[in-house]
């Protein structure tokens, strides 16, 4: 399926068949195509490059298409990053997976400040849910782990 070109974010580089190789929803999603392109929120004189996810509703582009700056798009993949090194080497020395009294995991330095990455302990259910949680990831522990190789090789090949 074609990714749209009339709409505002403009797709310079896609990935057009994404729904064959959306994780777990492989061949049963309605995340169609990825994107890298000229943002929607672009003002005369003001560029930004942005990454879309597609969806489409069997009739329709969705309106629950995602557009995120580049800049999101790779927070994102470090909050995971470091999410998946704190369940591999660390949760499991707290009874509850994680250390009540200091529920931060990580302070990671970014362009004079640092991203917290914390457990979420405002969530009423978080000691059922960081379980789940953990399960989940474990569960996807191979899916996650071929796309974390796979980025891994790419980032060594840009010098990173």
């Amino acid at each position: 399926m074609k990714i749209p070109t009339s709409l505002k974010h403009k797709p310079v580089i896609v990935c057009e068949n994404y729904e064959n190789v959306d994780g777990r929803y492989a061949y049963n999603t309605d995340a169609k195509g990825l994107s890298l392109g000229l943002a929607q929120w672009n003002d005369r004189g003001k560029v930004d490059i942005s990454a879309k996810v597609w969806r489409y509703t069997g009739e329709k582009w969705s309106r629950q298409s995602e557009e995120l700056p580049l800049h999101r798009v790779i927070d994102l993949a470090i909050l995971i990053c470091r999410t998946k090194l704190y369940f591999q080497e660390e949760s499991y020395k707290h009874e509850k997976l994680y250390d009540t009294e200091k529920p931060n995991v990580d302070r990671i330095g970014m362009q004079g400040d640092a991203m917290t990455v914390a457990v979420c302990t405002d969530n009423d259910k978080i000691d059922e849910d960081i379980k789940l949680f953990n399960q989940a990831l474990s569960n996807d522990s191979e899916l996650v782990g071929e796309r974390l190789h796979t980025l891994s090789r790419i980032l060594k090949a840009m010098g990173y």
